[in-house]
């Protein structure tokens, strides 16, 4: 039985490594924020950080976290658009060194590129490039493309694009998955509120950040999960270095964050955690046991830069998950 199939923007990640907040000032990026840039705004960005070291990664939140579901070992696929370029030919080689399966569809668009600013403190701040990805629509969407998989994973940044969002989740249903969504961002969710509203109703497991849950809810993490878990089956509410929780009905349960010499870069701790979460819960263990399990692959990414862990780090927590 094929596993989680994700939709997303398919993006390469241009990795920055920064000093202090100046930059992110100077370029209009709110600290933490994934902001959506513009052509023009791209460029100008390209030309500002020429002279400065740059890493490349596969990005994308969905495409991070069904590359993690892959090295863990479950069958996968996603959904998204890139052109072909170099980023694109970088983007699909390495799902296809994971196993993990595309469903891509071309596009004249350059490839879009997230420019990832990482401060001293570890957080992530994104200009985004969509390029390619921003082409994706709803008649691209094939409904063979979700035959036998038990999961569609969501990216939130996705919501803007309504129309794509809504038949890929009805076809969904029809198919007999489970409906999973990350919020992605508290901007994101400020200025989609109604239409998040109205997603979460047909959502079965949903994962949101401190930050994301209040934006939504208005409230401190344990009420917003409780309001959340009020419409989808599961609630999962993450709380960084005090650890996560979620809630199924009355049923709430919780894990402490472990221990961190330093956390170097937060890119992609909660695409990690949401594959460690739906690895864990597809293999049908306890709620406890996958918040467990997605705890300990959020911690090992937010200790690297980027999202590539090395082999041996791979094999010590297939070990770990079982």
């Amino acid at each position: 039985m094929k596993q989680v199939i994700g939709i997303g923007n398919a993006l390469v990640d241009a990795l920055y490594r920064v000093d202090n907040d100046h930059i992110l000032q100077e370029l209009e990026l709110p600290k933490g924020s994934m902001q959506l840039i513009n052509t023009e705004r791209y460029h100008a960005i390209c030309r500002r950080m020429a002279e400065t070291d740059q890493e490349r990664a596969t990005g994308g939140s969905a495409c991070n976290t069904i590359l993690a579901l892959a090295e863990l070992g479950a069958e996968t696929g996603l959904i998204g658009k890139v052109a072909d370029d170099d980023n694109g030919r970088f983007f699909t080689e390495a799902f296809e060194r994971s196993g993990a399966k595309t469903y891509i569809a071309g596009s004249q668009l350059p490839t879009g590129v997230a420019s990832t600013f990482i401060t001293p403190d570890g957080q992530r701040t994104f200009g985004t490039y969509l390029g390619a990805a921003a082409e994706l629509t709803a008649d691209d969407v094939r409904p063979e493309w979700l035959e036998g998989y038990s999961y569609l994973y969501i990216e939130g940044y996705l919501v803007q694009n309504h129309e794509l969002i809504e038949r890929t989740v009805d076809m969904a249903h029809e198919a007999g998955l489970m409906v999973c969504l990350d919020m992605a961002s508290y901007n994101i969710v400020e200025e989609e509120r109604d239409f998040f509203a109205q997603l979460l109703q047909k959502t079965d497991i949903v994962f949101a950040n401190e930050q994301e849950a209040r934006a939504f809810t208005g409230k401190a993490p344990r009420e917003a999960m409780a309001e959340l878990a009020g419409i989808c089956s599961i609630a999962v509410v993450k709380t960084g270095a005090d650890g996560a929780m979620a809630q199924t009905g009355g049923n709430v349960t919780e894990v402490p964050a472990l221990p961190v010499k330093k956390v170097v870069d937060t890119t992609a701790a909660g695409d990690f955690f949401a594959a460690g979460f739906l690895y864990a819960h597809a293999a049908g263990k306890p709620l406890h046991s996958c918040l467990a399990t997605g705890t300990i692959l959020a911690t090992e990414v937010i200790q690297i830069v980027g999202t590539k862990l090395d082999e041996t780090t791979w094999e010590r927590i297939r070990t770990l998950v079982g």
